[in-house]
C-alpha cells in the first residue's frame, strides 16, 4: 500500500537561483518510519487539478543530522517543481511516503576505504548524504569528488562543500568542473569525456586502492563514466549510480518493441501488498502491471514511472513478465525475480507479484 503522511515544512530556502532546499518536520511519532540510510529518496504527493502527482527527491541531509532535507530544482514546465520554487512556503503541509531507494553501501567504522564520486547538477543531492554519513562515520576514509556545473554561481550546497572540505582536510577532496565559465585549468573546463576520464583514472584516481564510486546525473554521462571505470579495472558491483534523467535509445526502443510483442493479452494478476491480495485481469489498455493494477483500484506504491526510482519495485512468484526499461534495479535483483511493475509488462496467462519486499 502507497503510505503517506502529511509533514510540515519546517524551512524552505533558496540555495541557487534555481535550487530550493526544503526541511521537513517529522514528529517523534513518525521518526522511526522515516530512518533513512544515506543516498535514499522522499516521495512526495500533490494533488494540481485534480490529478496525482508524485516525485521523487534524494535526502541531502545525513542520517547523522537528525533532520529530512531535499534539494529541489526548477526545471522547464515542471509542475512540482515550479510549485516547490514559487509557491511553497514555510508552514504547509505535504503527502510524503516513507524513505527508499538503493543508492547506498552499508557504513563500516573500522573501515579505511577510499571512495570516487561524480556528479552532474542537482545530482549532488543524494552524494551529499552520501559523503557526509562516510566522512562522519568512517574516520578513516576518503573522499574524492567530481563535480560539474555551468557556471560557479550554478554549484549547489558549494558553501557546504567547502565546509566539508576544511572540517576533512587531506581525506576529502573536490574537483569542480564548468561547462560555461572558463577555468585556470584547461581540464577543469567542459563536460566528462572519454580523455579526461582517462586522465582521471590514470592520475587522479587509484582505482585498485577505490572501494566504491557513486555516480547520479542525466544518463548518458553516468554510462560514460561507469563504462570508462570498468575499463580501467573497477569492479562493476562497486560502481553505483542513480540517474534523474532518463531518454530512449534507438536500441532501447526496439527492446521495448520487442517486449510488447510477447505481451499476451488478459491476463489474471494477483497483487500481495500489505499481507493482502488483490485480484484483476489485465485491460487492454495498459501494458504495464502497475497501471493496469492502478486503473483496477489497487493503491501501490509509485513515483516516477519510467523505470529510474524503484519505488514500485515487487518479486514475481508466478508466472513471468518481462521489463521495458529497468534503470533501478541490480543484476542480483533481477535474478531473484525482482521487477519494476511500471515497467513490467505480462507474458504469461497468470501473474502473481509480491510488493512486500
Amino acid at each position: 500500500m502507497a503510505e503517506f503522511h502529511n509533514l510540515k515544512v519546517a524551512d524552505i530556502y533558496k540555495e541557487t537561483k534555481d535550487c530550493v532546499v526544503i526541511a521537513f518536520d517529522v514528529p517523534e511519532d513518525l521518526k522511526d518510519k522515516f530512518k533513512y540510510r544515506q543516498g535514499q529518496h522522499l516521495t512526495l504527493r500533490k494533488e494540481f487539478n485534480g490529478k496525482d502527482i508524485r516525485r521523487n527527491y534524494s535526502l541531502c541531509s545525513s542520517p547523522l543530522d537528525n533532520e529530512w532535507k531535499v534539494a529541489v530544482k526548477t526545471i522547464r514546465n515542471g509542475v512540482f517543481s515550479n510549485f516547490a520554487f514559487n509557491e511553497l512556503k514555510k508552514g504547509d503541509t505535504l503527502e510524503v511516503m516513507v524513505p527508499h531507494g538503493e543508492f547506498t553501501v552499508d557504513v563500516d567504522v573500522e573501515a579505511s576505504n577510499n571512495y570516487i564520486a561524480f556528479a552532474a547538477g542537482s545530482g549532488i543531492t543524494p552524494l551529499m548524504s552520501i559523503i557526509k554519513t562516510h566522512l562522519h562515520e568512517e574516520p578513516n576514509s576518503t573522499f574524492k569528488l567530481f563535480y560539474l556545473n555551468r557556471t560557479v554561481k550554478s554549484i549547489i550546497f558549494k558553501e557546504e562543500i567547502e565546509q566539508l572540505k576544511n572540517q576533512f582536510f587531506g581525506r576529502f577532496q573536490v574537483f569542480y568542473f564548468l561547462t560555461k565559465e572558463q577555468r585556470d585549468i584547461p581540464f577543469l573546463n567542459g563536460r566528462f569525456d572519454k580523455e579526461k576520464l582517462a586522465v582521471l583514472t590514470k592520475t587522479f584516481i587509484d582505482i585498485p586502492d577505490t572501494q566504491h564510486a557513486f555516480i547520479c546525473g542525466p544518463q548518458d554521462m553516468i554510462y560514460l563514466i561507469r563504462d570508462e571505470l570498468e575499463a580501467a579495472g573497477m569492479p562493476k558491483d562497486r560502481i553505483h549510480f542513480e540517474l534523474f534523467f532518463t531518454g530512449s535509445s534507438e536500441e532501447e526502443n526496439k527492446h521495448i518493441a520487442e517486449v510488447l510483442e510477447q505481451k499476451i493479452e488478459g491476463t489474471r494478476v494477483t497483487i500481495i501488498d500489505g499481507g493482502k491480495e488483490f485480484h484483476f485481469i489485465m485491460d487492454n489498455d495498459f501494458d504495464n502491471i502497475l497501471d493496469g493494477a492502478l486503473s483496477a483500484g489497487a493503491d501501490l506504491p509509485f513515483a516516477c514511472k519510467g523505470g529510474v526510482c524503484s519505488t514500485c519495485k515487487c518479486q514475481v512468484l508466478k508466472g513471468s513478465v518481462k521489463m521495458k526499461k529497468n534503470y533501478a534495479l541490480a543484476d542480483k535483483e533481477v535474478e531473484q525475480n525482482y521487477v519494476l511493475s511500471c515497467q513490467a509488462v505480462p507474458t504469461s496467462d497468470k501473474v502473481v507479484v509480491d510488493f512486500d519486499v
